[in-house]
């Protein structure tokens, strides 16, 4: 793994939090688009991945390329060595009590509905319920409407304010003795929002609820720490945290997992099989069914101390700043509108295609205009219809940022708006 090592040696952490600073680690960032720089605004769906991680997946699958565990073969010793530290790296990196409590996922998707599956199975029946917010995920809805529709649950919602934060007044009110679990977003994917988490698990908590938190959209901009939260459950993807893409993480207190049946059969979450019965492995390999991606989970153990290397404080603070700058640049366009309650590094707009604001440059036109000059963002709904209905339109533009961006991508943006506005 000496190439790897060496990739990590040569990152030199910025004396100031200047996203500039990191673009040489991140090779696709110097490609052009339709002839133009590439700006790369789509964060919010994907981060792209530096060499060091480019590198940790090709030195595995050149050198320590062996199916993890039970082998006896010096390659899958290693490899095996890898999927774990991989394991515990994850561990340390969202402070876990145990490596027990991390099951290895393809994504916070996969990571819900083994919740939604397990969980409902072990602990829920007809008339039982489940709390979201309006604000959430497809990820953290339709899994719970499967539930629905196999054992009756119910599922409430808490609904959010029009300056786009949860409504806390509300949700105390959806509790009750057939409450099972509660599950929302720590930061919406589409207004921004960052959701007071920790004082959310501690009402639930109040009512002997637990809760699953969606952090796909925290974990790569802040830290987060499971025991400080207290949560029960917590979610998140590798591909949005710089890591590969088909992996992702699965927190769970041992005193639930421990309960919950498994999520698929086969492979390394057996103990012994026979046809009259078959015991299951001890966690986290209760919930590893098959063959693992352990490629994917060292590039992103990998991902994970290259971000702490920086310091997810920094990160923070350096894409607060970068937001703050964004919104306040993009406020300053004629007919700009901006969803949610205010500066984030995830910025959901609208642009009025009349000075009468009655009407807005559809979304996938300014996309798709802002990409022919070289500006990646995302349009649509962002896998978050409730929410598009509570704000009454169809879908916006959203700019994501990450710590590789800079105040010249913004102004490119800005420019790029202003061109397209023109054009209306």
């Amino acid at each position: 793994m000496k190439k790897q090592e060496s990739s990590r040696q040569n990152l030199t952490p910025p004396a100031e939090p200047e996203g500039i600073l990191l673009r040489d680690a991140f090779p696709i960032l110097t490609r052009k688009v339709y002839g133009k720089p590439l700006v790369y605004l789509d964060n919010g769906a994907t981060t792209q991945k530096p060499h060091c991680v480019i590198d940790a997946i090709t030195e595995e699958y050149l050198n320590v390329n062996a199916n993890v565990h039970r082998g006896v073969h010096y390659l899958s010793q290693e490899a095996t060595r890898l999927y774990e530290e991989a394991r515990e790296t994850v561990r340390a990196f969202i402070n876990a009590r145990s490596t027990s409590e991390v099951i290895f996922t393809r994504g916070t998707t996969e990571s819900i509905n083994l919740v939604a599956a397990t969980f409902g199975e072990a602990f829920m029946h007809e008339g039982d319920e489940v709390i979201v917010t309006e604000m959430e995920h497809h990820s953290n809805i339709v899994p719970w409407q499967l539930l629905q529709a196999r054992k009756g649950i119910v599922l409430k919602v808490c609904p959010i304010t029009d300056d786009g934060l949860l409504d806390l007044d509300a949700l105390p009110k959806l509790f009750s003795p057939r409450t099972r679990l509660l599950a929302c977003t720590h930061v919406s994917n589409v207004l921004g929002t960052v959701n007071p988490v920790r004082e959310i698990i501690q009402m639930a908590h109040a009512h002997d609820v637990p809760v699953l938190i969606d952090a796909a959209q925290s974990v790569p901009h802040m830290p987060v720490d499971v025991q400080a939260l207290d949560c029960d459950f917590l979610a998140f993807s590798g591909h949005k945290v710089y890591g590969p893409t088909g992996i992702g993480v699965l927190y769970g207190k041992e005193q639930w997992l421990d309960k919950m049946p498994p999520y698929m059969g086969g492979g390394e979450m057996i103990g012994k099989v026979s046809f009259e019965r078959t015991t299951f492995n001890v966690l986290p390999y209760k919930f590893e069914a098959g063959t693992p991606d352990y490629v994917a989970a060292r590039g992103l153990a990998v991902a994970l101390d290259f971000v702490r290397f920086i310091g997810m404080d920094r990160i923070a603070a350096f894409e607060h700043e970068l937001g703050t700058y964004a919104y306040e640049q993009l406020m300053q366009i004629e007919g700009m509108h901006i969803y949610g309650p205010g500066p984030s590094p995830v910025i959901s707009f609208n642009l009025a295609a009349h000075g009468d604001g009655s009407s807005f440059i559809h979304h996938l036109d300014l996309g798709t205009l802002l990409d022919r000059l070289g500006i990646a963002v995302r349009t649509g709904h962002h896998c978050a219809e409730p929410l598009m209905h509570r704000l009454g339109i169809e879908g916006t533009v959203r700019a994501s940022l990450a710590l590789y961006n800079t105040k010249d991508d913004i102004d490119a943006l800005v420019k790029g708006i202003n061109r397209v506005r023109q054009m209306f």
